[in-house]
């Protein structure tokens, strides 16, 4: 099976354009090739697509020394012109090895048509009458047949938005399968969502899969309610500035790059940001979330309630993954319906209790310092997709025990002073007593589950990094399970995990 497209007509700078964007979407294990005859422009497209992957504008020419290997920050490339290549050398060139470490870009295809894998994007270069322009026919073979349809849809987006003439320079992404790009014009930037909708995955319970049973966005629908309402309430979320909802792409205000875990390890105090992203919690406190949240031209979205059963099932992940890890077998059943049991009442209650906004990721990799704002405004929120209707602890507990920044408990605690001040003078019927019970409730629940996402990340998806953060979210859950209310379950995480300070390798 293959997929097609044709971009007529291409000057020098549309070619560079459609390079930054083709790179965008490009990872280990590519192979793009590019054939057409000498002085069609094999070289200087591979050059853009170099440069936009390397940062590197110095890419030279590969033509003597067969191929050229650049060590970029996303993954090895390997940029392969085969016009000089003669009989028997293709097995010399190592191209499967490079293959296996990151992608290849392969001028004179035809030459190794037989080493050539089934699953590639082919381009093929032709000079047209007017002089410098360039068409290109592109056939993306095997799971490039997708690829490139998506790669066609994203191109097409951006053409209907006033960032049509820009060049794209791709962003890290997080644990999703979100991918970003910040879009370039003189004078202003925005930055791209992609976020392809996500099939569900097998069902684990009544029929339904995880993300349905924790009620986890496989849209950009909520993204865009949400943000909007988020907005009305004088929350610095990004504005949108264009949307397609069927094909998942968004294009939105560029907040900058001062994400909260980077000021501070430039010198920013903790206890000034982390103060300001307390205020933000307060204001979204004052009024409960609309359940319906406008999106323009389209039907509304219905905020979901974040209820018993989904908190349950994230903190399930602890015995489903994180145990495992530590033990070398599966949990068993006894050990996992008393864990349950003792849950059950736990999050019945707190489902209950105190609730408004719960974004649920709000935490330093999700925060913007946005300094040159004023009040609340100056945190930018990014990530909220997956909000619901819940208790609102739920969220500071998110940023005082950030899973990925050491908060000191003498910060956590003047903050959480702060904020329970600050609710009850907005409500004399606030009980602090009441709401730090369902803090360290929330923050159980929350470190639990957190310790089985990164147990999960680590040993499925071979995304080893998120090891280190383990014994600082383990320490986070001893904090949690000191309070009074949580004696009972306290008793069941000593006698089956181990002190934060003696946490054994885990086995993946």
């Amino acid at each position: 099976m293959t997929a097609s497209w044709t971009l007529d007509s291409l000057d020098l700078t549309q070619l560079d354009r459609f390079a930054s964007r083709l790179a965008l979407i490009l990872r280990r294990g590519d192979v793009v090739t590019l054939s057409g005859p000498l002085g069609a422009g094999k070289t200087t497209l591979a050059r853009s697509l170099i440069e936009r992957i390397s940062g590197d504008s110095e890419v030279p020419s590969p033509t003597f020394a067969l191929v050229q290997r650049y060590d970029t920050p996303r993954f090895p490339l390997a940029h392969c012109d085969l016009y000089r290549l003669q009989p028997g050398e293709i097995e010399e060139l190592g191209l499967d090895d490079a293959l296996g470490e990151g992608a290849l870009i392969v001028e004179w295809p035809e030459r190794a048509a037989d080493w050539l894998p089934a699953d590639r994007l082919d381009i093929a270069l032709e000079e047209t009458a007017e002089p410098n322009r360039r068409s290109l026919f592109l056939t993306g073979r095997g799971i490039w047949r997708e690829r490139l349809e998506r790669l066609r849809a994203l191109c097409e987006f951006i053409e209907g938005t006033p960032y049509a003439d820009a060049v794209a320079h791709y962003l890290q992404g997080d644990a999703s399968t979100r991918s970003y790009a910040r879009f370039d014009l003189p004078h202003r930037t925005a930055i791209l969502m992609n976020a392809p909708r996500q099939a569900d995955g097998p069902p684990i319970k009544d029929g339904k899969p995880y993300s349905a049973l924790v009620h986890l966005a496989e849209d950009v629908t909520p993204f865009v309610a949400i943000a909007h309402e988020l907005r009305n309430q004088g929350v610095e979320a990004p504005a949108v500035y264009a949307f397609d909802l069927d094909q998942g792409f968004l294009l939105l205000e560029d907040l900058g790059d001062r994400v909260f875990g980077i000021e501070i390890a430039a010198g920013s105090a903790m206890a000034d940001l982390y103060g300001a992203a307390v205020d933000v919690l307060l204001t979204l406190a004052q009024e409960p979330p609309p359940t319906l949240l406008t999106i323009d031209s389209h039907a509304p979205y219905q905020l979901q309630s974040y209820d018993e059963e989904a908190m349950l099932i994230e903190a399930s992940l602890l015995i489903d993954w994180f145990w495992p890890a530590l033990h070398g077998k599966p949990t068993p059943e006894a050990e996992r319906e008393e864990f349950l049991a003792l849950w059950r009442p736990l999050l019945a209650a707190a489902a209950k209790a105190d609730t408004g906004w719960t974004l649920r990721d709000f935490h330093s990799p999700n925060l913007m310092w946005l300094a040159e704002r004023d009040g609340i405004g100056r945190v930018g929120v990014l990530d909220f997709q997956d909000a619901l209707i819940g208790p609102k602890a739920y969220d500071l507990v998110s940023l005082l025990q950030d899973a990925r920044l050491d908060v000191p408990e003498s910060l956590e605690a003047a903050l959480l002073d702060r904020y329970c001040s600050a609710r009850a003078a907005q409500n004399q019927h606030f009980s602090s007593d009441d709401f730090r019970s369902l803090y360290a409730t929330l923050g159980a629940q929350r470190n639990s589950k957190i310790l089985g996402i990164f147990s999960r990340l680590a040993k499925r998806d071979g995304k080893l990094g998120y090891l280190a953060h383990i014994p600082r979210v383990a320490h986070y859950l001893e904090r949690d399970l000191s309070h009074p209310d949580l004696a009972e379950l306290r008793r069941w995480y000593a006698r089956e995990l181990p002190a934060s300070a003696a946490l054994p390798p885990l086995a993946l």
